[in-house]
């Protein structure tokens, strides 16, 4: 199967649990919040091309947290985001440091998982350090956005798209100073591509929002 079927496949799936979860589970939702915050950071080590560009896998979950937060603010309120924005964080921080400690165990010589292991979870610290901070930003600043957004606008997939839009822009541009300077050859073709990348992923998301409609969401 081809990337571009398994890109709109695996947008579909996430978006799809996350407005399924807003509407019958305060903790799942909260669950697939945090998760998509770790599977964001797992992910990203994994690139694949798509449409002709060369991007990562994690974008599909680092939007799809920063939708069911919004989400969950719109129900729970902005206090109630807050905390599971810290949860967000504190899952990160227990993330990176299992990490490490797995890594530091010797394996068996008769273990052939370690090396993989390595691949996978040996991030350089700046890299991770990156990630977290950026996170941490931008959803604080996600809580703050989607409340001045809902004095303007009555539309949740207005919004939701809105919110998404800015907020990815902030932690595409931020990642990639913090994370990827002097690494890559051109910072503004993978702040380019990686937007472009998102964008698609928002408008997906927008129209799924549509179906995430209460009698006590005015959209």
């Amino acid at each position: 199967m081809c990337n571009e079927i398994l890109f709109f496949i695996h947008i579909f799936v996430c978006v799809g649990l996350v407005l399924y979860a807003s509407k019958k589970t305060k903790n799942g939702l909260i669950a697939l919040i945090i998760l998509q915050a770790v599977f964001a950071n797992l992910f990203v080590v994994k690139q694949i091309s798509l449409f002709g560009f060369s991007v990562t896998c994690s974008d599909v979950f680092a939007i799809g947290g920063i939708l069911g937060l919004n989400l969950f603010q719109e129900k729970y309120g902005k206090d109630e985001a807050k905390s599971v924005v810290k949860g967000s964080f504190l899952a990160l921080v227990f993330f990176m440091v299992m990490s490490k400690i797995h890594l530091m165990y010797s394996p068996l010589s008769s273990d052939t998982t370690h090396v993989a292991f390595e691949q996978i979870l040996s991030h350089t610290v700046r890299i991770s350090l990156a990630s977290i901070c950026v996170y941490w930003i931008v959803q604080k600043i996600d809580i703050q956005l989607f409340a001045f957004l809902k004095t303007l606008f009555r539309s949740l997939p207005l919004r939701v798209g809105i919110s998404l839009v800015l907020t990815q822009f902030l932690d595409t541009f931020l990642f990639s100073l913090i994370g990827l300077y002097g690494i890559v050859d051109s910072l503004f073709d993978v702040i380019l591509i990686s937007f472009l990348v998102k964008c698609i992923i928002i408008f997906c998301c927008t129209l799924f929002t549509q179906f995430a409609r209460r009698k006590d969401v005015p959209i």
